[in-house]
C-alpha cells in the first residue's frame, strides 16, 4: 500500500472510521438489552465510568501503539516487547497470533448476524416482512442450514471490497455510512417518542435505582459492554491507529471516538426500550429483538414498511462498518508478516476462509454458542493482553513519548497510573468473572 493510502485524511475522517468500527451489534441490539436486564439508569452510570476509563487509556493505548509500530496486530506486540528487551520481540510477535485470531473468529459470526439483517432488508423492501408472523420468519432461516448463504456472500465480498485501499477507502465508506446511521435512528427516535407508553421507557432508562449499584454484576456486565463496544479486543483498533498521521493526538481521537459511539448506542436505546415499553415487550430478547420484536412494532405503526427499511439499512451499515475493521486487523497484520502477500490475494483468502467456516455457523444453534466463545473468551482474553503488553511490558517511555506526539496537552504520570493500576486490573476482572462463570455455569 502507498504511503498515502496508508492514512486517514482527516482527524473527523478518522473519528469516523473508528466510530463505524465501534458502533454495531453491540451498540443497537447488545447495549439496549444489557441495559434492561441490568437496572436501566444504573447500568448507565456504571457503563459511563467504564467508557470514560477506557476511552481515555485502553483506546488511547492501542492506537498509541499501532502508530509507533506502523502496522497492526502482529507488529505491535513485538514492537512493545522488544522495546522492553530486545530478545522479548518474538515471544511478543507470537503472543500477537492470539488476539488477532480472536479478531478472525469475531468477524465470522459478525458476518452472519449481518446476513440475518440484510435479509429482513430485503423483505422489509419486499414488503413481506409487515404481512408475516415474525416468530416463524425468524426461525425458518435461523433453524436452518445454508438458509442466508447468498445474503452471507454479498455481505463478506462487499465488505472486503471496501477494503482495497486500505485507510482511505475504509474513510470514505465511513464518511457516508456513519452520518446516515445517526440520521436515521434519531428519526426513528423521534417516531418512537409518540407511542403510548414510550415515556415508561425513558424513566427506566435515566432513573437509576441506587441500590442497584450495590450488584456487582451490574458493574460486571457494564464494564463488558463498554469493553465490546469500544472494540478494544487488543486487536482491532490497533490497526487503526498505525494508519493514524504523527500529528494527530490520539487521547483526543479515542475520546472522540468513545463519545461518538456512546450517542450511538444511547440513540439506538432511545428507540428501543420506550418501544418495548409501549408494546410490552421484552428488552433483554438478544437478536430476536431484531427480527420478531422490532418487526412486530414495524407492523402495527404508520408507514411501518418504510421505518423498517430505515432501520435495516442502519443496521446494515453499522455491521459492515465494525467488519470493516476486524478484516483489516487481520489483512494488515498478514502483509506485515508476509511482505510478499499482495493485498488482492488477501483479501480473497480472507473472503474463501470467512465463507468456508462461517456458512457452517447460520443457524442460531451453531452461531449462538459460537458468539458465547467470542464473549466470554475472545474478547476479555484479548482485551487483558493488550493491557499487560502496552501498562506493564512495554518500555515506559516509548508509550508516553508516542502518547504525547501530536498531543495538545501532554498526558503524564495520572494517565498512566489510570492505565496500569485500574485500566489493566479491570481487564483482568472481566477476564477472570467470564471464565468463573462460564466453568460454573
Amino acid at each position: 500500500m502507498s504511503e498515502k493510502k496508508r492514512h486517514f485524511t482527516s482527524s473527523w475522517g478518522f473519528v469516523l472510521s473508528a466510530v463505524g468500527s465501534a458502533v454495531g451489534m453491540a451498540n443497537v441490539w447488545g447495549f439496549p438489552s444489557k441495559m434492561g436486564s441490568n437496572g436501566g439508569g444504573a447500568f448507565l452510570l456504571a457503563y459511563l465510568f467504564f467508557i470514560l476509563l477506557f476511552g481515555t487509556v485502553g483506546l488511547s493505548a492501542e492506537y498509541a501503539v499501532g502508530r509507533r509500530a506502523h502496522t497492526g496486530t502482529l507488529g505491535s506486540y513485538r514492537m512493545a516487547w522488544a522495546s522492553r528487551k530486545k530478545e522479548l520481540g518474538p515471544a511478543g510477535g507470537a503472543l500477537g497470533w492470539l488476539p488477532l485470531a480472536g479478531s478472525m473468529c469475531i468477524a465470522l459470526g459478525y458476518a452472519v448476524i449481518i446476513s440475518y439483517v440484510l435479509k429482513a432488508f430485503a423483505a422489509s423492501v419486499g414488503g413481506s416482512l409487515m404481512t408475516v408472523d415474525p416468530g416463524p420468519w425468524f426461525e425458518s432461516f435461523s433453524l436452518s442450514d445454508y438458509s442466508v448463504v447468498p445474503f452471507h456472500v454479498i455481505v463478506v465480498v462487499g465488505t472486503l471490497l471496501t477494503l482495497l485501499l486500505g485507510a482511505r477507502s475504509i474513510e470514505r465508506t465511513n464518511k457516508v455510512m456513519m452520518p446516515l446511521f445517526f440520521v436515521i435512528f434519531l428519526i426513528l427516535a423521534v417516531r418512537v417518542a409518540f407511542l403510548p407508553g414510550a415515556a415508561d421507557g425513558y424513566k427506566y432508562m435515566f432513573t437509576p435505582r441506587w441500590e442497584d449499584l450495590l450488584d456487582p454484576m451490574v458493574w460486571i456486565w457494564a464494564m463488558g459492554q463498554a469493553f465490546f463496544s469500544l472494540s478494544i479486543t487488543g486487536s482491532g483498533m490497533i490497526v487503526y491507529g498505525a494508519y493514524l498521521r504523527p500529528e494527530e493526538d490520539v487521547v483526543s481521537l479515542a475520546r472522540q471516538t468513545a463519545l461518538f459511539d456512546t450517542i450511538a448506542a444511547l440513540v439506538a436505546a432511545l428507540v428501543i426500550i420506550p418501544a418495548c415499553f409501549a408494546y410490552g415487550l421484552d428488552i433483554g430478547a438478544g437478536p430476536s429483538l431484531l427480527f420478531v420484536t422490532l418487526p412486530r412494532i414495524l407492523q402495527d405503526i404508520p408507514l411501518g414498511r418504510l421505518f423498517a427499511v430505515i432501520l435495516y439499512t442502519a443496521m446494515v451499515f453499522a455491521g459492515v462498518s465494525s467488519l470493516q475493521n476486524m478484516f483489516e486487523a487481520v489483512g494488515e497484520s498478514l502483509l506485515h508478516r508476509f511482505p510478499r502477500l499482495n493485498r488482492k490475494v488477501m483479501l480473497v483468502l480472507l473472503c474463501v476462509i470467512c465463507l468456508g467456516i462461517g456458512v457452517n455457523m447460520e443457524p442460531i444453534s451453531k452461531w449462538g454458542p459460537w458468539m458465547d466463545i467470542v464473549s466470554i473468551y475472545i474478547i476479555p482474553i484479548g482485551a487483558t493482553l493488550g493491557a499487560l503488553s502496552w501498562f506493564w511490558i512495554m518500555r515506559r517511555e516509548e508509550l508516553m513519548e508516542e502518547i504525547n506526539c501530536g498531543a495538545k496537552k501532554s498526558a503524564g504520570a495520572v494517565w498512566y497510573g489510570l492505565g496500569r493500576y485500574l485500566y489493566v486490573p479491570c481487564a483482568m476482572i472481566l477476564c477472570a468473572v467470564a471464565l468463573f462463570l462460564k466453568v460454573a455455569f
